[in-house]
């Protein structure tokens, strides 16, 4: 039984990619399936040497927003959108991964030795 999905293309330029699709089943909400899938694709588009991702989502998807500011993406564009049978507004995030892994390389630098992590 599948439970979500996401998907990564390659992007307009040949050092970008794009976050096309994240789906996850609403039996699966909740659970952090949608977190796995969007590190996993992360994962994968720094090990294909993309340095930056950009996704288009609207404005109404809270919950799939979060997730991307967790990881960082910023947003970098909007406008209305009629779509859906709605009026929307679409939106462009943008993630630096270059920005991403040096965040991640200072924050590892400024743990102290033998500290455990923050709860």
């Amino acid at each position: 039984m599948r439970a979500g999905y996401v998907m990564l293309a390659a992007g307009d330029r040949p050092d970008e990619a794009k976050l096309r699709v994240l789906l996850v089943t609403p039996a699966a909400r909740g659970l952090g399936l949608g977190s796995r899938l969007v590190e996993g694709a992360l994962a994968f588009a720094r090990a294909a040497g993309y340095r930056r991702v950009t996704l288009w989502t609207t404005d109404n998807l809270v919950s799939a927003r979060r997730i991307y500011q967790h990881f960082g993406f910023a947003l970098t564009h909007e406008e209305p959108h009629q779509g859906f049978g709605h009026d929307l507004v679409g939106q462009t995030w943008t993630l630096d991964l270059r920005d991403a892994d040096a965040d991640a390389e200072s924050d590892s630098d400024s743990a102290g030795a033998g500290t455990g992590p923050e709860l």
